[in-house]
């Protein structure tokens, strides 16, 4: 979860659904609206899965899923060039992270908060480079928005605020490290190989720290769940609202992620904002929907643009929203 950046996302490459299928004929905001609504009833139900076990086994747990998925849904070559291999590591690395760090942050603070201070890690990526006041004013205006987000009801847990920004850094790293293996692989198998490998590193943990919970029907059962709403629901909408709308939109639209954690969060697990809160994920959702919005104007030429579009070649859809396929 990369900033839903219009340049990470190649502008109408997909080609068109048949005409009259049922999908087709719900409006695209609402398919939007949908998959991020379907990522955090995910992160909600992963949340309610913690009294089972904790949050640091249900985080393995969904790596090694993912994990899973990916090598049965691409089917990736083995056999990659060497220079690829430094870069398929850091992705399994940072993609391992980000979901460890994620899950112990949204522990120990409401979802909406733990989402909005971690789209700070790819809004950093988006405005990274540019000399431009007006991203210089973007960047001010989302650390305006986090600081208000401390203003809690109660003792804010630094533990979760730090685990959030980690979390963001390892989705910061995990766009770099895509566009490295972008350059150096081909379709989705330096991905694939990627979350595999992540997998990998959380496997010996989760066997450890799991133990006879991981045959627990329930937690079981939520995984699955877990993985088809921050997963498949998601790859598949955005697959075909990507279809029907420019990627300049569909980058703002997709910055209103933050918003709708919060409600998810108020709805679906009682984790109610104060006003300055609220105010918070309001000031960096504008930040990062001004990013997507002002994106075109950054792409012409340039290493960074050069660096996002090789993202865009290397990862799919539900990589780019939120980094839904590995959370």
């Amino acid at each position: 979860m990369v900033v839903t950046s219009v340049e990470q996302i190649p502008p109408r490459t997909l080609p068109p659904l048949t005409s009259g299928t049922p999908v087709e004929r719900v409006p695209a905001p609402v398919l939007v609206l949908g998959a991020m609504v379907s990522i955090h009833l995910g992160s909600a139900v992963a949340k309610h899965l913690f009294a089972l076990v904790g949050a640091d086994v249900v985080a393995c747990l969904r790596i090694v899923v993912a994990g899973v998925i990916a090598l049965l849904l691409w089917r990736p070559a083995l056999r990659v060039p060497r220079r690829a291999l430094p870069g398929i590591a850091g992705l399994g690395i940072s993609i391992a992270a980000m979901n460890l760090s994620f899950y112990a942050a949204i522990e120990r603070i409401p979802l909406g908060v733990a989402v909005t201070i971690e789209f700070l890690g790819p809004l950093t990526v988006a405005l990274l480079g540019s000399r431009k006041m007006r991203d210089a004013l973007l960047a001010l205006l989302a650390g305006a928005g986090v600081l208000l987000l401390m203003d809690s009801d109660g003792q804010m847990s630094w533990t979760g605020v730090l685990f959030a920004l980690l979390a963001g850094a390892g989705w910061g790293a995990y766009i770099a490290c895509g566009a490295v293996v972008g350059r150096h692989t081909a379709g989705h198998d330096g991905l694939a190989l990627a979350m595999a490998f992540g997998g990998v590193l959380a496997l010996p943990f989760l066997v450890v720290q799991g133990g006879s919970a991981l045959l627990n029907p329930i937690l079981l059962a939520g995984i699955a769940v877990v993985a088809v709403c921050s997963s498949l629901v998601p790859h598949a909408v955005e697959l075909t609202v990507l279809r029907r709308i420019e990627a300049s939109v569909f980058g703002v639209w997709m910055s209103l992620q933050p918003a709708v954690a919060a409600v998810a969060g108020l709805v679906l697990l009682g984790e109610g904002l104060r006003a300055a809160q609220w105010a918070g994920v309001a000031t960096v959702v504008v930040a990062a929907a001004g990013s997507a919005y002002f994106a075109a104007d950054r792409r012409p030429g340039g290493a960074a643009h050069e660096a996002a579009q090789d993202v865009a070649d290397s990862v799919p859809p539900a990589t780019r929203d939120m980094a839904a396929a590995v959370r």
